[in-house]
């Protein structure tokens, strides 16, 4: 055959093949998302999420040094609330000496230079398992909002980075930006959870934080798995209030999504690859069905070749370790 072009030229060896990669993955590109408990010297696997742990705020401070090491640069902090501290409107969540507030602390007091972000929900501190206050039967909007401002205020007077709002009430980011501004937390960031379905792969992490919901579901808050133009719409509206990053969430079954927020807003865009995401691959890889390392790096790389420019992914160190080989 004698042809004009012959593309596999272009694939004919990993040097090459590196040199025109169009989407490159790093571990400046992770955010790795942490679950703290109280107590010391605590490590607890989560059973539908192998080889990844609940931690002390001790062992929580040594698996941090271990990501910076590595380089990872930024944690997205979780807690688990005990029982008796939960109630209706998540007062513990506001709490100064809270074990979110102290984690906080203790980490920047650690490691300075990682960049810190908490979570801003009260489905740890709820008696219900939901994102908000629970009037009725119903998830209340304009109350929870403001049990959503406290939080972030307490988050910012521990020392946070940025929150990361996670409930989908209406109006959380411009009240938390507004209160931000009115206490002087002017370099306190927000990253909105801006497209976050109602997903049946959020199971193992309700699982890692004893949050699932006590009754019915998260629908009425969370988004509709059939709709595309609303994402947008939602990711333009958390700009438009105040966000600095905007997410969408899960990662790998909604790729369209991220590319159709990226197209369309100005920001950076973040990708929550989750923990059902993360116990399908480890499931696949115990059975011996798929190389978990090439899976891990595919998945990954899929995710940003869609749009992130961030991701958050319990399979961060792993992803550093195999990237700095």
């Amino acid at each position: 055959m004698i042809l004009q072009r012959r593309n596999r030229i272009l694939r004919v060896n990993s040097s090459i093949r590196s040199l025109i990669a169009e989407t490159v993955l790093t571990p400046n590109d992770f955010i790795a998302p942490l679950f703290i408990d109280e107590g010391e010297n605590i490590e607890f696997e989560i059973p539908s999420m192998p080889n990844y742990f609940r931690r002390s705020v001790d062992l929580t401070i040594k698996e941090i040094k271990e990501l910076w090491s590595v380089g990872v640069k930024s944690v997205l902090l979780f807690i688990k609330c005990k029982d008796e501290l939960k109630d209706n409107i998540g007062t513990e969540a506001w709490n100064k000496n809270g074990l979110m507030q102290r984690s906080i602390k203790a980490i920047k007091d650690a490691v300075p230079e990682m960049y810190v972000m908490t979570d801003v929900a009260l489905d740890p501190y709820s008696i219900y398992g939901h994102d908000g206050i629970v009037k009725d039967g119903e998830i209340v909007n304009d109350e929870t909002v403001e049990a959503l401002v406290k939080m972030s205020i307490s988050h910012a007077e521990a020392g946070v980075d940025m929150v990361a709002p996670s409930d989908m009430m209406d109006g959380r980011v411009a009240a938390i930006r507004q209160a931000f501004e009115k206490n002087n937390f002017t370099k306190v960031g927000i990253m909105g959870y801006s497209a976050k379905y109602a997903s049946c792969f959020y199971g193992p992490f309700r699982d890692a934080l004893d949050s699932a919901p006590g009754f019915g579901d998260k629908k009425t808050y969370q988004m509709n798995y059939a709709n595309r133009i609303e994402a947008v719409k939602e990711a333009l509206m958390d700009i438009e209030e105040g966000a600095d990053i905007v997410m969408v969430k899960p990662g790998l079954p909604y790729l369209d999504i991220v590319r159709e927020v990226k197209n369309a807003v100005n920001v950076p865009v973040s990708v929550y690859n989750i923990s059902g995401e993360y116990a399908m691959i480890k499931a696949a890889a115990k059975m011996g069905w798929v190389d978990e390392n090439k899976a891990i790096l595919e998945t990954l790389t899929s995710i940003k070749r869609a749009g992130a420019d961030i991701i958050a992914t319990y399979f961060a160190k792993d992803a550093a370790k195999l990237l700095n080989q």
